[in-house]
């Protein structure tokens, strides 16, 4: 039986919505959940705290979160995530199918990029087309549609323009869920200026969400970026302040100072030595709640003594020899959550009882033991490194875990501290990287598929450890295939099972989003993935 759906809110058959900041729903005629509907506007500048974007801000070809956070309001794209995380259409007009494997989408008419050129259907097609063939770090996002290969140059065969503001979409199998994962910064737009010279356009973004660049040299590189309102926005997430002001930091505590004496307005990362007081020194201008973030640590399967049946046994007794209560309680004094799986507690379908879980669980006697099964095929030597950023305030917990490492195994574990994220994961990215390192997830949209295919699937753009398992991507393929959520997470929770045994990263805990706001902003609101929604702020 042929039916026919038309994206108003989360597809029906994989309803994902969160409830991260309410116990409420929101669908596309009632956008309670959505700040900017209450804000009244306003005229200040807002300040943020964020990181210098690895790099240039072409949408596809950014996959972490200091140029996430910029992308994501320069740029708007089909639909957007609410405070909760459901689904509302933005650029979409509707987006229909009858097989959940051919879609129909129209785009609004008039919308227009901050250069004052109209967004059509051949800005979506073009620039998701530019995203494969040139393999940016997004690409494996399109895996679905008719045509991907990881090789650069394919083409998307799957893509047709119909008109100026209508394509069509042909997926190698159903995937309810494909709307849902629209609002990805991979899916945004591209103007044909940036389409014309990548370059360029990376470096100076033109975009068509609320914000623009506030003048040709908005971006001071490792300083700030300064984004002003762009007046051809025409979607829900209007701003209502008079622009953001993002500037880069090299120390959370640095940040938190500065919001402390009001020269700071919206801080989204509280400094390891600010968790125990933070919430008496703010007030109710404190921040602290669940979000969709999954915090690990990668051991590349390149690492000598982490490949075939030697490499198992010691990535499970690494993962025995973590106290991860003891660290959760005492350096996140109750901020984090040790990790039973590789998801996250906040988005629907999560199960704490997956077979294989206790691998997560503290102890020493079991590690030890696995440690010397592995001495008895290879002996160990050498340091065991943690990678991490210094200015994302992780050295308190890279060196509780190397310690609880040193102590359990007794062999030599340590942080290895690189001076910013953007160097940390240019080594990722290059391959050159020759210890594990810092890993985390933050939700690209709310459902369990997305914890698992972007990292672990083989050839994704964001598997930095290169793991690859034919069983566990069949898994994958057949949840993206289900009709229904608990069919599709039942198959998830398989899959998951696959990455207890074989740990290409080892699970650490769940973040809660820890932050705060200055005196002189209001409407300050955390959305389900932990980013504030800036757009929302008000300050006069």
């Amino acid at each position: 039986m042929k039916f026919k759906r038309s994206l108003l809110a989360v597809p029906a058959a994989l309803a994902l919505a969160l409830s991260a900041c309410s116990s409420g729903t929101a669908s596309d005629d009632n956008s309670s959940a959505d700040a900017s509907s209450t804000a009244g506007a306003s005229t200040g500048i807002v300040t943020a705290n964020g990181s210098e974007p690895q790099n240039p801000l072409i949408p596809a070809n950014t996959n972490e979160t200091g140029g996430g956070r910029i992308v994501d309001l320069l740029f708007a794209g089909l639909v957007y995530y609410d405070a909760e995380g459901a689904t509302h259409n933005e650029m979409a007009e509707s987006i229909e199918t009858d097989d959940s494997q051919n879609y129909t989408i129209k785009i609004k008419e008039g919308q227009k990029f901050s250069d004052g050129t109209e967004v059509q259907a051949h800005n979506f097609v073009d620039a998701w087309k530019l995203a494969v063939s040139e393999a940016q770090l997004s690409a494996y996002f399109f895996e679905p549609i008719e045509g991907y290969s990881d090789e650069a140059g394919s083409e998307l065969t799957g893509l047709t323009v119909v008109d100026d503001y209508t394509f069509t979409v042909a997926l190698n199998q159903p995937e309810s869920d494909f709307p849902q994962r629209l609002g990805y910064s991979a899916f945004f737009p591209l103007p044909d200026s940036t389409l014309a010279d990548t370059e360029n356009g990376g470096e100076h973004p033109v975009g068509n969400g609320p914000y623009m660049l506030a003048s040709d040299d908005a971006w001071e590189h490792n300083v700030q970026i300064q984004l002003v309102p762009n007046p051809e926005y025409q979607g829900d997430r209007a701003a209502q302040n008079g622009g953001v002001t993002i500037v880069f930091y090299a120390q959370q505590d640095a940040a938190y100072a500065d919001l402390t004496a009001g020269n700071l307005d919206v801080l989204d990362a509280i400094p390891d030595s600010a968790l125990s007081t933070f919430e008496d020194e703010l007030g109710d201008r404190a921040v602290n709640q669940p979000s969709a973030v999954f915090q690990s640590f990668t051991i590349p399967q390149s690492l000598p003594h982490f490949s075939g049946e030697e490499g198992q046994l010691r990535r499970e007794a690494i993962s025995l020899s973590i106290n991860r209560d003891q660290i959760t309680d005492t350096i996140f004094s109750g901020t984090r959550t040790p990790a039973v799986d590789f998801t996250s507690p906040v988005v629907d379908g999560f199960n704490d009882s997956l077979e294989g879980s206790d691998i997560l669980t503290y102890d020493t006697e079991r590690a030890a033991d696995l440690w010397a099964q592995a001495d008895a095929i290879s002996p160990w030597e050498g340091t065991f490194a943690i990678a991490y950023n210094s200015d994302g305030g992780h050295q308190t917990w890279v060196d509780a875990v190397t310690n609880s490492i040193k102590n359990t195994l007794g062999i030599d574990a340590e942080g290895a501290p690189y001076p910013d994220f953007a160097s940390l994961r240019t080594e990722v990215t290059d391959r050159t990287i020759t210890t594990a390192f810092r890993t985390g997830w933050q939700a690209d949209y709310p459902g369990l598929y997305n914890f698992l295919a972007p990292i672990y699937a083989t050839g994704a753009g964001s598997n930095d450890g290169d793991y690859s398992n034919p069983e566990f991507d069949s898994l994958l393929s057949q949840a993206a295939a289900a009709s229904d959520a608990d069919t599709a997470n039942g198959l998830l929770d398989q899959a998951q099972e696959i990455l207890l045994t074989d740990l290409p990263a080892i699970p650490l805990w769940y973040s809660n989003v820890t932050g705060g706001f200055g005196e002189s902003v209001d409407n300050v609101v955390f959305g389900w993935n932990s980013v504030p929604l800036y757009y929302a702020v008000t300050k006069n």
